[in-house]
């Protein structure tokens, strides 16, 4: 497979290329080319403005960008993305965030510089898209956000180019009270481990449990809510603090991850507290393990890798210019619980 960089690009004597369009090249100008590249490879290495081709089909290029590496649900759909370009012959190129928006802004307008096809986003936070969005707009490339949703809400405003993939967050918190609701015989207290408060899904999540408390079990109260940034030892440290302040006043822990939720267990198991209920959500291998041995009460599936290769899907279609029905695509979540886990494991 042989790298080449579109000479027209470097001297200017082309007009850029639109969308995810490739144009083929005679002899002579891939040798013009080549020579291009040397040059300005001389001036900046950065400036890798390289297109795979296989034949004469062009390997498309798609910038992920990751909010948290070490958020795990968010290495799940990293990982899912991953396997899809390989198994379809995409140049997959990932930046992580590290939480951080000004420098989520900064990969993704570097990915861009870099001539890539298409950008799948996973924000770093949902009020912070604009910026963006305009940019990949400018570019004239496909833009797909993948899991927390800038236009939660406004999905009918989302710009032309522009599309959404994930799951419905304010679900995942009414299967979690329903289920939590019947399990409590509708009477208790309960706490609320919610995730950053920049995320959509934290909000949505966390406002789909009150829902449920307000609309089928009054008798229900929520002693607390404090954000544990989607992290399992700062929910230990939460969870201990609840117990000092509430004693055996608590009868269930809602998370709205998986990983605050096995968080606020490990607290409870150290205390020797056993009658606390503990729901999260994902449904990841630890959390599967904990229904399956009774210490985590139940837990909501969240399809990772539909949602990662459902984005990676659209940003193909649109790179072909494939006509796309809906700019928004909705992955269900599933509730789990020690009657259907076997089928998550």
């Amino acid at each position: 497979m042989k790298k080449i960089i579109s000479f027209f690009l470097v001297l200017g004597l082309m007009a850029s290329l639109s969308g995810c369009t490739r144009s083929s090249m005679t002899s002579t100008e891939k040798t013009t080319a080549e020579a291009a590249s040397e040059a300005v490879s001389a001036v900046t290495a950065a400036a890798d403005l390289t297109t795979e081709t296989t034949g004469s089909s062009a390997k498309l290029r798609i910038g992920y960008a990751c909010p948290n590496i070490n958020n795990t649900f968010q290495t799940y759909l990293m990982d899912a993305a991953k396997e899809y370009a390989e198994a379809n012959n995409i140049d997959l190129l990932v930046v992580d965030a590290q939480q951080d928006v000004v420098m989520q802004q900064d990969q993704v307008n570097s990915l861009l510089a870099q001539g890539i096809d298409a950008l799948i986003v996973s924000p770093a936070d949902t009020s912070a898209m604009g910026p963006l969005t305009q940019a990949a707009q400018k570019a004239n490339i496909p833009l797909v956000y993948l899991n927390s949703n800038p236009y939660a809400g406004k999905e009918t405003e989302m710009p032309k180019g522009v599309y959404y993939v994930g799951s419905q967050e304010i679900t995942a918190g009414e299967l979690q009270m329903e289920y939590a609701g019947k399990k409590l015989n509708g009477e208790g207290n309960v706490c609320i481990l919610m995730g950053g408060l920049t995320y959509e899904a934290s909000l949505q999540r966390t406002n789909g449990v009150k829902n449920i408390i307000a609309s089928t079990y009054p008798n229900i109260k929520v002693l607390a809510e404090e954000s544990g940034d989607w992290q399992r030892d700062k929910a230990v440290a939460i969870t201990e603090n609840w117990i000092t302040a509430y004693g055996d006043k608590i009868n269930a822990i809602f998370a709205n991850n998986d990983e605050m939720a096995l968080g606020a267990i490990q607290c409870l198991n150290t205390l020797g507290i056993k009658d606390v209920m503990v729901f999260g959500i994902d449904a990841t291998p630890d959390a599967i393990k904990a229904v399956e041995d009774g210490t985590m009460t139940g837990t909501v599936f969240q399809d990772a890798v539909g949602q990662a290769e459902g984005a990676a899907k659209l940003a193909v279609q649109a790179c072909n210019g494939d006509s796309i029905e809906d700019q928004v695509v909705w992955i269900p979540f599933i509730l789990v619980t020690p009657d259907n886990y076997t089928q998550y494991k």
